[in-house]
């Protein structure tokens, strides 16, 4: 290796007696072994007393980071890094990813997104997904708001991780009221190291609706597993459908609002258009809410927890038309209407995701509406999560009455009174 002069981030081609690997050297914590991450993303050892001989094919040069990129007379976005794949990259020490956080890191690696856009990059945190909760996005909600009221911003770009995505989009959806731009959350499934990374167009593409006339909060991605065109999908009606596709957000219970390209975008649904509004900023979130799946045989008793812990409110995924268990031993009306009397607010949305609620067709629904459950039509669990969070978040709509008028209003397009063909669209 040092006759070779090959260093830990050098591209090199290893021969073995079986067979050729290529990929880059990292760092091997285990003597005797030779450790390179592929092309595919995976790490790979291979034995030293295995290798006939082994070629640099690129020595890695060192990069002197910039924190900052010069203007270039391009239209201004924001772009809001906040962790994820997306915004990661490989270290050749450990085989695995870490952050971007500069300005030059960012324009090294997706290049192409810099083609129509100038950036100015604001960094609050970097978190995997599955770390954040209502603090972060009323974090998120107070920059991107403060960027919304800059006139030479024309739009704000936020990287986030795949996981919670859709919790994140749905909750800016309620805090960003009177929006006046385009507010886009992107992602990739896959980092930069690898050649299939979908990073570069999910940014390509999101900087083309961040200069569109579309004042939503939006979610944009790939709109299959090619490389060809994204979808720019409502923040409050979207979800993560695969672990690992780049296609993986799909619109539930509606359409795309458009189908985008690097150089063009085609509107597909209706949307709210840019406009000189001042956008008001609603950033309030209650954390004692939870989200909890009902199956078969499961005991009412569980909803004692949520009690004594203090929640204030819950919201169940309930079975077909919105139904739990109403009858026998573990029948649920009556722990649900203890919990109601005591003020907790309990909302039902659909396990199916596809489809509305209706607790009119069968006698368990009739009861459990009676009682007061708030059947929340067509909304997605989470987007239902985060919505209960953000309404009773505000102290003063604390009555039953005003949280049930504000839950079943239509805010930010969680409902879809015009359910057609979209299912599994």
């Amino acid at each position: 290796m040092k006759k070779l002069k090959a260093g830990v981030g050098d591209e090199v081609l290893v021969e073995t007696h079986t067979k050729q690997e290529r990929g880059i050297l990292l760092k091997s914590y285990e003597q005797g072994i030779i450790l390179l991450k592929l092309k595919s993303g995976y790490n790979i050892g291979i034995r030293k007393r295995d290798v006939k001989f082994i070629k640099v094919l690129k020595k890695v040069k060192e990069k002197k980071e910039d924190n900052k990129i010069k203007m270039s007379g391009k239209p201004i976005i924001k772009f809001i890094l906040t962790g994820g794949t997306i915004s990661s990259s490989l270290d050749v020490g450990t085989g695995a990813v870490k952050w971007l956080t500069s300005p030059s890191q960012l324009f090294r690696f997706y290049p192409k997104m810099f083609d129509k856009v100038d950036v100015k990059l604001d960094n609050p945190f970097m978190k995997a997904s599955e770390n954040m909760d209502g603090k972060d996005w009323i974090r998120l909600a107070k920059m991107t708001a403060k960027a919304l009221v800059d006139n030479n911003i024309k739009g704000v770009i936020i990287s986030h991780g795949t996981d919670f995505l859709h919790y994140t989009s749905a909750a800016l959806s309620f805090m960003l009221r009177n929006l006046n731009k385009p507010v886009i959350l992107t992602y990739s499934q896959r980092s930069t190291d690898r050649g299939s990374s979908d990073a570069q167009l999910n940014l390509q593409c999101s900087s083309q609706v961040a200069l569109s006339d579309i004042a939503e909060v939006m979610l944009v991605g790939h709109a299959n597993m090619n490389d060809n065109f994204c979808f720019a999908l409502r923040g409050t009606k979207c979800r993560k459908m695969h672990t690992s596709r780049r296609d993986t957000f799909r619109p539930i219970n509606c359409r795309p609002i458009a189908k985008v390209w690097p150089d063009k975008l085609k509107i597909i649904s209706e949307f709210n258009k840019r406009n000189k509004n001042r956008v008001q900023l609603d950033a309030v979130f209650e954390d004692k809410v939870a989200l909890i799946k009902f199956y078969p045989g499961q005991d009412p008793k569980i909803l004692d927890f949520y009690l004594k812990q203090g929640y204030k409110g819950l919201v169940i995924e309930m079975s077909g038309l919105g139904h739990v268990i109403t009858e026998g031993k573990n029948n649920w009306i009556p722990k649900l209407k203890e919990l109601i009397n005591k003020g907790v607010v309990v909302c039902a949305a659909p396990q199916t995701l596809y489809g509305r609620l209706d607790p009119y067709v069968y006698s368990p629904g009739r009861e459990l509406e009676k009682i007061g459950i708030i059947y929340l039509e067509d909304i997605l669990p989470e987007t239902a999560f985060v919505k209960l969070g953000w309404v009773l978040g505000h102290k003063s709509w604390r009555t039953q009455d005003k949280i049930k008028e504000v839950m079943l209003k239509n805010i930010a397009g969680e409902f879809n009174k015009r359910l057609g063909r979209e299912f599994l669209n």
